[in-house]
């Protein structure tokens, strides 16, 4: 049971890093938000709190000095400098590897750790008189927010765990010492919960408590406290009002306390009070409440005399974990049942019976909505990979001596995880391209009447059933004529060829291609965009290049919401059943006899007055047998341009569930997978960006 609880410190620990470094880098933007310097704060405490409790006490011991000196700036003792932000980042990443040893994943420079504190404590300001260490930042905490006794607040706290509590390795005791230290406490248990011991469950909470706390402190910080265990209680938290100013000793009367807390109705009140015992103890002799609840009621009454408060609301949140495995085999099962579906229609079509074909079509209906919720289920917010590229052009920018600023747009449109973890890599490579041979040096941009700091403009947007993700800067763009002079070079292309701007872009692509005049450690090796293509590719997207010389550069990318099902184009070549992703079919036209007599043996089809080159399939897989005499044509969009897949038949549209291909078969070029059809038959999906670049290098070598 630990273990999984350690698994889950684990991942939640990487959640929050992510977190950290998302608020880290929009603090830098805006320092004092005070809001974003909560996030900061929340994120370090709970990583603290929660590695305590499950054994992480290197990671919670250095969390604790960097949470220490935060809590400065959440009081307002310091102010959030640049080199403050660049200690936190650091010290994140150290936190981070601190997570990985643990795992046994490398080891933790331990000394980088201690440089990283070092190096905070002297961020921290120094107290007025002598006599004490620079560094003793804890003392420092100490005296810096003791604010005057007018600014004090008590809160009515009731923490009331679930009883499961304990089986999630938290241990209230710790959290209501953690209270404590916040000021002063008074504490009172309640029993009234606990069965009898035939009924009582060793591993249960089945205690809860009140808690009057007078503190310094807002209710962010009592909430801190609770923050790992909020989804796993109720928590109540009100600041309590006092009666007068004029009369310190006064508060409010027992029973308005109890009901108030919501122990007693005002009825139950009214008809005690007409008997002449003391309250409390006529409230116990009626079995109204128990002792506890008036003794916790009477402390607060002794406790809260003579300070001003204010209500304030509890607030509360909920969600659910679940392992991604569990969603990846739910979106398995739910393609399961969209080819068994496909196939109950096609039978209830063969039979003809109206009863079966209308069952059909409502299992359809239900397999369709089935379908739709599960794929969102998988959806994710493409902002969760945006945040991590913030923390690149940082350091990369300052690393090249450059000044560039990163914009995002659309974080908030959603793809398939699976998708975002496959987009990590490519974005990478652009982005570093970008950083190192797009935008220029402050010098060298102001000499072109440029700002001096760059700009990089990463967005996400729908369109369709794909999402466009553009990555635009201000640049010097990519000359077309170096290029083109470079492929000549390495025999890519001949001399007198008459190519388009988006063809001869596309070389960038290409292994072993690069334009840096050196090599560093970012780039200039020939490796990198090759690698953004084929990924991109694997995805079954694509890329476009746009540039302009001296303005700056646009790349596309057009990436498919999901690799689980897709609409398709169903086609047929002989016997055989070929799928082509529909996203990327324009349109379909007829080949005839003559049309092809026309093209004098070049695969060429005039298609609305431009000529366009065509693929037939029955000749590329080899498939034997007589030709119809009308042929189909499938216009489909690959890289920026336009070519034909010639077929013998086009079946229509068709829900595919994507299967891939045994290991025997990983290598084959032109198919991306394969699915199942209705009649339990299996059709391939054909890769169109394969194909073409297959064609290409075959037509190359004739040359």
């Amino acid at each position: 049971m630990i273990e999984e609880h350690i698994s889950t410190y684990r991942e939640e620990a990487g959640e929050l890093l992510a977190e950290l470094e998302t608020s880290l880098l929009d603090l830098e933007e805006t320092p004092a938000d005070q809001d974003l310097i909560n996030r900061v704060f929340r994120a370090m405490h709970t990583i603290k709190g929660s590695g305590a409790m499950f054994g992480f006490d290197d990671i919670a011991a250095f969390t604790h000095e960097v949470e220490t000196v935060f809590d400065l700036v959440r009081n307002g003792k310091m102010v959030v400098t640049k080199d403050l932000l660049d200690l936190t980042l650091k010290s994140r990443d150290h936190i981070s590897a601190l997570l990985d040893a643990s795992a046994g994943c490398g080891e933790a420079d331990q000394q980088k750790g201690d440089v990283l504190i070092a190096g905070l404590r002297r961020l921290v300001p120094q107290p007025a008189a002598t006599g004490g260490p620079a560094d003793k930042t804890h003392e420092l905490l100490a005296d810096t927010n003791q604010p005057e006794e007018t600014q004090q607040k008590t809160w009515r706290i009731r923490f009331q765990p679930n009883r499961e509590l304990l089986l999630c390795g938290s241990n209230p005791v710790s959290l209501i010492n953690e209270l404590r230290s916040l000021g002063s406490c008074l504490v009172t248990a309640h029993f009234d919960a606990v069965p009898l011991l035939d009924a009582l469950v060793g591993e249960h909470c089945y205690l809860y408590w009140d808690i009057i706390l007078t503190t310094v402190r807002d209710e962010a910080a009592i909430k801190d406290v609770f923050i790992f265990v909020e989804d796993d209680c109720q928590l109540s938290i009100e600041m309590i009002d006092d009666l007068s100013q004029d009369d310190p000793t006064g508060y409010k009367k027992l029973g308005e306390i109890l009901v108030e807390r919501g122990d007693l109705s005002p009825d139950v009140l009214s008809k005690v009070l007409e008997q002449q015992k003391p309250l409390g103890e006529m409230l116990v002799d009626q079995g109204a409440v128990t002792p506890e609840k008036v003794l916790s009621a009477l402390c607060e009454q002794q406790h809260v005399k003579g300070i001003r408060q204010e209500r304030a609301a509890p607030d509360s949140t909920a969600s659910i974990r679940v392992p991604a495995e569990r969603l990846d085999q739910l979106v398995n099962l739910v393609g399961e049942m969209v080819t068994v579906q496909a196939r109950l229609t096609q039978v209830s079509n063969t039979l003809g019976d109206a009863t079966f074909i209308s069952i059909a079509e409502e299992v359809e209906r239900l397999t369709n909505e089935l379908r739709d919720t599960a794929l969102n289920i998988r959806m994710l917010p493409i902002g969760s990979t945006f945040s991590k590229f913030k923390r690149m052009v940082r350091d990369l920018s300052q690393e090249l001596g450059k000044e560039i600023e990163m914009e995002t747009f659309g974080a908030d449109t959603e793809i398939d995880k699976t998708v975002i973890e496959k987009l990590n890599d490519p974005l990478v490579h652009i982005i570093r391209n970008s950083i190192d041979h797009g935008v220029e040096k402050p010098a060298d941009r102001i000499a072109a009447g440029k700002p001096a700091t760059g700009a990089i403009r990463l967005g996400a947007e729908h369109a369709g059933d794909s999402v466009l993700i553009t990555i635009r800067d201000d640049g010097a763009g990519i000359n077309r004529d170096a290029i083109r002079h470079k492929a000549i070079a390495l025999g890519m292309i001949s001399p007198g060829a008459d190519l388009t701007d988006q063809e001869i872009y596309s070389y960038i692509f290409a292994p072993g291609f690069s334009m840096a005049a050196e090599i560093t450690n970012i780039s200039g090796r020939g490796v990198g965009m090759d690698v953004v293509k084929r990924g991109i590719e694997g995805l079954r997207g694509s890329i476009v290049v746009d540039s302009e010389l001296g303005k700056g550069t646009v790349i596309t990318l057009k990436i498919p919401l999901t690799l689980a099902i897709i609409e398709s184009l169903l086609v047929k070549i002989g016997e055989s059943h070929f799928v082509l992703p529909l996203g990327a079919v324009e349109e379909c036209i007829e080949l005839s006899r003559e049309d092809i007599r026309a093209a004098h043996g070049r695969n060429l089809a005039k298609v609305r007055g431009h000529l366009t080159p065509y693929i037939c399939l029955r000749d590329q897989f080899g498939i034997y047998g007589a030709r119809p005499d009308i042929e189909q044509i499938v216009i489909v969009s690959v890289q920026g341009g336009r070519i034909g897949f010639v077929v013998d038949f086009v079946v229509g549209e068709h829900q595919t569930v994507i299967k891939p291909l045994g290991v025997l078969y990983q290598d084959v070029k032109g198919i991306s997978g394969a699915t199942i059809l209705g009649d339990g038959s299996v059709a391939l999906i054909i890769s169109p960006g394969d194909l073409a670049r297959m064609a290409e290098t075959a037509e190359l070598a004739q040359l």
